[in-house]
């Protein structure tokens, strides 16, 4: 049995206690949140106690890990002093702002002896899982290149939600970091890695409300020479389904609500599981398993697949982006 503390009690922590409810060998101890009241409907809800001050989770007796569901900005101050007093931590994304807070993380995970894991579920969804399989297998061929696709709707009320949001200083971006990362993520993994990237951002509807890009593209460069493009955008009039596309030498695999891989002679189609826990469908189905992958490696001594290594990707992608959009050059990832 895993005790588990949650910092941060906003929308995104209901999707990790229902995660963490349905997992018999887990339970929560703790939960903390600057705003009292936040922090004590949560503590009313799960009969546990709560703080205000995370340091005082940390510190506690009997919590074996922690949850970061807190604003970009506190997740690697947060992640380090739970590593540095014992406790593996689980972080959502991003894992940090800058890739080298990213790097202290990591190396507070090594020096501690501690499983640091970045929740980037959508890689456990069923049809993730299945084009992974897949590419890896070699029976579809090289991967040529690949495209992701983010039109989503993100408004002035969004953003009047949270003073952090919309702040370079505290949400380090604006849907590249929030909403498109996890896209970013898929293809970058998919596509067995980015050598180096280059792009350009814009605020085309929101310049009177924040400081960060509403709009971005670019270009990947891969690491086996193939090349990929993204494009992501919080200006459209709704939340259309994610689109991520693989060319293969011997398919083409179509992930959105499903996966589709297109050969030269038929089609095969795989649906994803159907199972949400609460919160937004746009975030996948994945958290459970994520969750329960990561306490059953730290239980039998084996890495978590989505580690600090892998989770800093994604980081170095996006910065590498926005210093690309100021050099006018590719930048290395």
């Amino acid at each position: 049995m895993f005790t588990i503390g949650i910092i941060g009690c906003g929308s995104i922590a209901h999707t990790h206690v229902s995660a963490i409810q349905q997992i018999p060998s887990l339970k929560i101890g703790m939960v903390c949140d600057i705003e009292e009241q936040k922090a004590a409907d949560f503590s009313r809800r799960l009969d546990c106690p709560y703080v205000t001050d995370y340091h005082g989770l940390i510190a506690a007796e009997g919590i074996d890990a922690v949850h970061i569901c807190t604003p970009h900005y506190l997740h690697h101050s947060m992640a380090i002093d739970a590593l540095n007093a014992g406790k593996h931590v689980f972080c959502e994304k991003p894992m940090a702002i800058h890739p080298s807070d990213a790097e202290n993380m990591i190396a507070a995970a090594r020096r501690n002896k501690r499983t640091l894991g970045i929740c980037f579920q959508n890689r456990y969804n069923r049809t993730s899982q299945e084009a992974k399989r897949l590419i890896d297998s070699g029976r579809i061929g090289k991967v040529l290149g690949g495209k992701g696709l983010v039109t989503w709707n993100r408004g002035k009320a969004y953003y009047a939600s949270g003073d952090w949001r919309g702040k370079w200083a505290t949400e380090g971006g604006g849907v590249l970091i929030n909403q498109s990362i996890h896209t970013l993520d898929l293809l970058n993994w998919l596509c067995g890695g980015t050598r180096a990237i280059k792009g350009h951002t814009d605020r085309f509807l929101l310049a009177d409300t924040i400081e960060v890009e509403d709009a971005a593209m670019a270009n990947l460069m891969l690491k086996n020479g193939g090349n990929a493009v993204f494009f992501a955008t919080n200006d459209y009039a709704a939340d259309s389904a994610v689109e991520v596309e693989i060319v293969c030498e011997k398919a083409v695999l179509h992930l959105d609500d499903k996966l589709t891989v297109r050969y030269a002679d038929h089609t095969d189609v795989i649906e994803n599981d159907t199972l949400i826990v609460d919160g937004k469908p746009c975030w996948g189905n994945g958290h459970k398993i994520a969750i329960e992958d990561f306490y059953r490696c730290i239980e039998e001594g084996r890495p978590f697949p989505i580690c600090g290594e892998e989770g800093i990707q994604a980081i170095r992608l996006i910065r590498g982006l926005y210093d690309s959009e100021k050099s006018g050059t590719y930048q290395n990832t």
